[in-house]
This record gives C-alpha cells, structure tokens and sequence, in this order.
C-alpha cells in the first residue's frame, strides 16, 4: 500500500465501517492555486498598519472549493494562549454573510462566533463599538467573510449600507478583510469604487486536465483508505472523472468519496471504470435539467 499515506495506510487496515468513517472525514488535498491564495492571505495577516489596508476577493462556481479553503486557512491559524502574557490571541475570524445585507444581523454574525452574548435590544452602533473592543483585545489579524454574493439579495440601498460598514470596519480595525464568493461576488465589491481600489481578485477556475489535476488526483488517491492503487491518473480515468464532475472541486470529491465506499463495501479494493459507473452520482448540468423539468 505505497500508494497510500502513514496514517491511510493505518486506516485501510481498520474494519470496513471504521474506514468508511475514515474516509468521510473532510480532508484538505493542496494544490497550486489554493496554497497561492493561502499565501497571500498569510501576507495579509503580517501586513504593516496602514490606512487602507490590502483586501481579498476569492470568487469561483459553486461547490469548487472557497469554502474548504477559508476554513482550511482558520483551521491552521486557531485560537492560541500567548505565552508571554498568557492572552487569548484569535488570528483569524471567519463568518458567513447574512442571507441578506443587514447591518444588525451582520454584526450578530460576528458577536455569535466570539462567544459574546447578543442583546436584540442592543442598537447597531452599541454592537459595533463591542466588536471594535474584541477585535482590538483578541489581536485579530484577519476578517474572512464567506457567501459575500448574499449581499445582492439585498435592495440598492441596503447594498451601499453594507459595504459602507465594511469599508468602516476596515479603516477603524486596520485589519484586512477577505471576503469568498460566487461569481457575482465580483459585482458585490465591483459596485463601491472605493471597496474595489481596496480589494485583490483571485479566482478559483474550473479544474482543466493538465499537470495540476493529474498531481491533485495523485494527492487524492493518497488519502483513500483502499489496499490497491486505483491509478485514477491513467488516461481514460482522469478524463471520465473530469468530464462528470465538469471540473469542480467539490464534485471531484463527491465523486471520489462515494466510489472509494463502494469499492470498500464490494471487496473491490479499488477505484475502476465500472465503480466510476455505479455510483449513485448526478452531474451539475443534468441536475439542473431534472430541476428544469420539474419546476
């Protein structure tokens, strides 16, 4: 089982039920792009206080993989003790955007993921003079706002309030600010001159069958608890998990994942052209026809 990592290897020694739970557990397979967009973001927590400090705007399709960054990203720079003054240091804050721009329920957002308690009753201003205290006290480097797009569900004119708090925040905090999204996010940031002077672009395309996918399959591969090599960068299996996945990320994953159990729970061992064909998977495009016909 070279194929495999140490600890995948451990693990495809393990009963069929105790891999299978292996297997489902989320994972982070590195490639090019993402550890790019990784590194620019540990640029923008060691950035020097400036007035108008540096942002970033991740935007890519749905399910390939902003998500899985960001938290990746908070998952490695976590809550720590400073041993100096023993402090509780938060590097980074991830949140997810209000479903529409509110400025009350944004700032709930923050308040609920620093464990502070949130008053109803507690007017906009009140809030956001606490989060200014926490992020001051926390010594918070980074504000990571993902599903930014939720922004255009708002009307006009809650869209400008919005992005005027975070441009506030931004200039009070001088702290950057990454904010992930769809597509549309572009038009999000796009829509406030001065926001879009402010913020980075770096997009997450669609998967290509070149160098990188081939040595991102190779990484995948690694951490699938199976006792024989599934070789899933031979030709015709690239271009078939490729083709169903229609380059996601995240598809490439539902792919991956739901064969390696199936090779687990038939004996098979590894990952074939006929596991490829038996799983129970739908693609984006023919989900959106089956949509279409029923609505």
């Amino acid at each position: 089982m070279k194929h495999l990592t140490t600890k995948t290897r451990e693990a495809a020694l393990l009963s069929n039920e105790e891999r299978i739970n292996y297997l489902l557990k989320p994972k982070w397979i590195p490639y090019s792009r993402a550890e790019n967009i990784i590194k620019r973001m540990e640029d923008l927590m060691t950035y020097p206080t400036v007035d108008r400090m540096p942002n970033l705007l991740i935007v890519g399709h749905t399910n390939n993989g902003k998500t899985a960054l960001i938290r990746h990203f908070e998952k490695n720079n976590a809550a720590y003790i400073r041993k100096e003054d023993e402090k509780l240091v938060l590097p980074v804050l991830l949140i997810q955007a209000p479903p529409e721009p509110d400025e009350r329920s944004f700032y709930n957002k923050i308040l609920e993921k620093l464990n502070v308690p949130i008053v109803n009753s507690e007017k906009p201003d009140s809030k956001q003079r606490r989060i200014i205290f926490f992020f001051k006290e926390l010594n918070i480097k980074l504000l990571i706002i993902d599903e930014i797009h939720h922004v255009l569900s708002g009307s006009a004119h809650k869209q400008r309030l919005f992005l005027n708090v975070l441009k506030y925040l931004s200039n009070e905090l001088k702290v950057s600010i990454v904010c992930a999204g769809i597509l549309d996010a572009f038009n999000v940031i796009q829509s406030d001159s001065q926001l879009a002077n402010r913020f980075d672009n770096k997009m997450l395309d669609s998967w290509l069958e070149n160098e990188e996918y081939y040595q991102f399959l190779v990484n995948f591969e690694a951490l699938l608890p199976l006792k024989e090599p599934s070789m899933l960068i031979e030709n015709s299996m690239a271009k078939k998990i490729l083709q169903r996945s229609e380059g996601l990320i995240g598809e490439i994953t539902t792919i991956l994942t739901q064969s390696c159990k199936l090779a687990i729970e038939t004996g098979r061992e590894k990952i074939t052209h006929g596991i490829l064909d038996s799983i129970d998977y739908t693609s984006p495009q023919d989900r959106k026809k089956s949509f279409r016909r029923f609505s």
